[in-house]
């Protein structure tokens, strides 16, 4: 019962009831990414005479959890899915990560609220302004 309301509602945590019957009805699976994420595309061309794509993520909802590749299938870059034209990686090529901001492995500076807030002291090229000074 737990599943069928978050299904309903949870729209940040996989895909809702009204998105998967959307999907069975309308769509095909394509392909499935190295994070657990699914793709799928429209069956029929809609308006445009193109057809629609979607992706349903593997827990949290991020769009920054798509690789490159589906990145740019979704968006109509490329015809073929990932599965049938896998793009070719450059050797100086990073691996896909999304991401971090808002999370525990987030960047933070020296000086940050997360990093105990201490900063380093002036260097000596820093003349701070005192009210006083402004008066004369």
């Amino acid at each position: 019962m737990l599943l069928f309301i978050k299904r309903l509602f949870a729209w940040w945590d996989g895909a809702t009831l009204g998105t998967l019957l959307t999907i069975a009805k309308h769509g095909r699976k394509v392909g499935e990414d190295e994070f657990g994420n699914i793709y799928y595309e429209e069956k029929k061309p809609g308006i445009y005479n193109q057809k629609r794509r979607w992706v349903t993520y593997k827990g949290y909802a991020d769009g920054s959890r798509v690789p490159t590749e589906w990145h740019g299938w979704m968006h109509h870059t490329f015809d073929a899915p990932p599965t049938e034209a896998p793009l070719p990686r450059k050797a100086w090529e990073k691996d896909h990560q999304p991401n971090l901001t808002g999370t525990i492995y987030a960047w933070h500076p020296k000086g940050a609220l997360a990093n105990n807030g201490h900063r380093p002291h002036a260097t000596g090229d820093y003349e701070a302004w005192t009210p006083d000074e402004a008066k004369s």
